[in-house]
């Protein structure tokens, strides 16, 4: 059995989805496709066509999707001031959602998809592809196996330089530049909190408490556009809202913290500096460096990391069986694989009726940090209350990874 999917919104993301990973399922068709934009729309339907021999349907309005009969599921991956609303209403409507990520502007409009998805029981999953990713789940399935002993603290960052898609906004109508022209905190959270979230159990047998954010002076985006105004002209003296680097700390029922930093508009290069605290020993991504209680304390860095740097190859056997078995073909997928691997495991589930992995309590818990550390940053890094959107239920829940 086929599963017929419609993918509304075809930017960056939903055209790199739809061509390295949907086309290439066996058991997926696309059977619509949907942009604010008639050249997209258009361009996604060409695209399906060439590789499946099918035209699907298109359009520029999502409430057609919506309307299709012979619809099984929605990829949702529209910007991220609409793509909340576009799930709540194709799940008012029985239609099982695959949302991209994204933070949320708003608690109310989490809440809403909360509730929404509780009445109507439609399948829901929430599509953080970083949570599949080989580095993640190693470290997750070496704190299940006890290595990293009790969890105390995790790190992660979204270290990604985006200047120069943040001020070709208006000419790729990327919503990234009116986001960082008009507000300013942690707006893209979940690539690092997801995996965290995942190895701390939030919302099974966990949950985060309250934040506390703080950001840097707005800086790297005029200087960017300075040095580049013969291209951005319509950008020369706009003064850009979102901090160059946002950093806010998150507290858990477990006692344990969470650390995230947003860093996308200063020279770097790319990074999510995964890393797990433990109390038998480290995981930290940047080096790839894995560490246990035993193992030689040296003071000199650069002998200590010429030893143990890059070492997550030594633990390859704690890989979980997808990454083991994982085919170049796969690997070609997206992201290295994850993107692949994260598709795979939203069609399996939605044919076998099995439970998303990644379910709506996790989309509102992960997408609130946005609205929660704007507020924070405004008010002097003040705390702020992260709602449980479980309603208690988190106490009860058993735990579940996302393989």
């Amino acid at each position: 059995m086929k599963v017929k999917i419609g993918v509304i919104g075809y930017g960056s993301r939903g055209k790199g989805i739809t061509k390295a990973v949907l086309l290439k399922m066996p058991d997926v068709e696309i059977v619509a496709v949907c942009d604010e934009y008639e050249d997209r729309a258009q361009l996604a339907a060409n695209t399906v066509e060439e590789v499946s021999g099918k035209r699907p349907f298109s359009t520029t309005k999502h409430k057609e999707v919506l309307k299709l009969e012979h619809l099984d599921c929605v990829y949702v991956a529209t910007s991220w001031e609409t793509h909340v609303e576009i799930a709540i209403e194709a799940l008012n409507q029985g239609i099982p959602v695959a949302l991209e990520v994204g933070g949320a502007y708003s608690l109310e409009s989490l809440w809403t998809l909360v509730r929404t998805q509780e009445r109507t029981g439609t399948p829901f999953m929430f599509m953080e592809n970083c949570c599949f990713a080989k580095d993640e789940l190693l470290a997750t399935s070496l704190v299940r196996h006890g290595v990293l002993g009790y969890v105390v603290h995790c790190h992660g960052i979204y270290g990604h330089y985006l200047a120069k898609e943040i001020a070709s906004g208006y000419q790729k109508r990327h919503y990234r530049l009116r986001n960082y022209l008009t507000r300013n905190g942690e707006n893209y959270p979940t690539h690092e909190l997801g995996p965290i979230a995942k190895i701390l159990n939030i919302n099974r047998g966990n949950r985060m408490l309250s934040l506390v954010s703080v950001a840097s002076r707005s800086a790297g985006m005029e200087e960017y556009i300075n040095l580049n105004a013969d291209k951005y002209p319509e950008l020369v003296g706009k003064k850009f809202r979102q901090g160059d680097i946002v950093n806010t700390i998150i507290t858990c029922a477990d006692g344990s913290t969470i650390s995230l930093c947003l860093d996308t508009t200063l020279p770097r290069h790319y990074s999510r500096e995964f890393t797990v605290r433990g109390t038998k020993g480290m995981y930290e991504q940047s080096n790839n460096y894995i560490h246990l209680m035993g193992d030689a304390e040296d003071w000199e860095p650069a002998k200590h990391y010429l030893e143990y740097g890059n070492n997550s190859g030594k633990f390859e056997e704690y890989l979980p069986a997808v990454w083991k078995n994982i085919t170049s073909e796969q690997i070609r997928s997206g992201h290295g694989g994850m993107d692949g691997i994260e598709f795979r495991v939203f069609v399996d589930c939605l044919k076998e009726g099995k439970p998303m992995p990644i379910d709506v309590y996790d989309a509102a818990a992960w997408m609130c940090i946005t609205e929660l550390s704007e507020a924070s940053v405004a008010h002097g890094g003040t705390p702020q209350a992260i709602p449980d959107f479980t309603s208690g239920m988190w106490t009860r829940r058993e735990p579940q990874d996302v393989v």
